[in-house]
């Protein structure tokens, strides 16, 4: 009855600078998100303080049926960034949520390399976060980057080394253009991180490759085998003791080891996220 009525603008904002459509598509009701949808001057575009638009909202809260009522509309922009940089594919593959993946991933216009501010991409993140199926879906994409590394050098590939994410290395590993001996801004590998963190299955697939270097040294000198005994992980010290390393340290690493100081440790998110409703 109220979007009958002219003199009602679908487009007001609450006192957060919340739009109707953006509530509507936050809480999934699709039937009021349809309702919004038809009047022609609902601008589906119109964001928050923090930049959230109804997709990017619809998109965190994994309401992918949704996403696909407002990707229908012609003025539907799949690549909007909040004030962090993070794409709706972003936001979705950061919370797993795939069936949001898939039909963003839909859009032939969806870029599924857009990185946050650090560089981080919605496959690093979801990797990360140990996400299979959206990095499943992610690496099936010929245009997705499955080595980009960001501001600090790291790898889809070392995050989800980091966090002990087996599947998430097992895909990324079977990809010959991951480059496992990358190296980030402390000179650590993704072998390194995973004997540092006691992950033995991320180890035992890491040597499986006859490309990993496993004689890589930090900048404070450190060895993944060195980290092994510092911490007591004994069946890692075991694997990297049985393996003859005859991998020369290559070149084409994106970082080279210095001599600065050793930065005190990882950050153990890529980014910040706050609930925003």
């Amino acid at each position: 009855m109220l979007l009958e009525r002219l003199d009602v603008d679908p487009n007001t904002a609450d006192e957060d600078g919340e739009p109707p459509l953006c509530w509507a598509a936050s809480d999934g009701h699709e039937g009021v998100v349809k309702v919004l949808l038809e009047r022609n001057d609902a601008n589906l575009n119109t964001a928050s303080k923090d930049g959230t638009t109804p997709l990017s909202t619809a998109a965190w809260e994994g309401h992918d049926g949704v996403v696909k009522m407002l990707l229908q509309r012609l003025d539907a922009d799949p690549n909007t960034t909040d004030e962090d940089g993070e794409t709706p594919l972003f936001i979705a593959a950061c919370e797993g949520h795939e069936g949001v993946v898939k039909v963003l991933l839909g859009r032939n216009d969806t870029n599924p390399n857009t990185a946050i501010k650090d560089g981080t991409t919605p496959l690093s993140t979801a990797a990360w976060e140990g996400h299979e199926g959206v990095v499943k879906m992610l690496l099936e994409r010929l245009d997705v980057d499955p080595d980009s590394a960001n501001e600090s050098g790291s790898t889809p590939l070392f995050r989800a080394a980091h966090r002990g994410h087996e599947g998430v290395v097992k895909m990324l590993l079977e990809r010959l253009d991951v480059d496992p001996n990358t190296v980030e801004e402390d000179g650590e590998i993704p072998l390194f991180i995973a004997a540092c963190e006691g992950h033995e299955g991320v180890v035992k697939m890491l040597l499986e490759r006859v490309d990993v270097n496993t004689g890589i040294r930090d900048l404070a000198g450190e060895t993944a085998l060195s980290q092994a005994r510092k911490h007591g992980h004994y069946a890692i010290i075991k694997l990297l003791s049985e393996r003859k390393n005859s991998v020369p340290l290559s070149g084409s690493h994106r970082s080279t080891m210095t001599s600065s100081p050793k930065s005190p440790g990882l950050d153990q998110r890529p980014f910040k996220r706050i609930r925003r409703f």
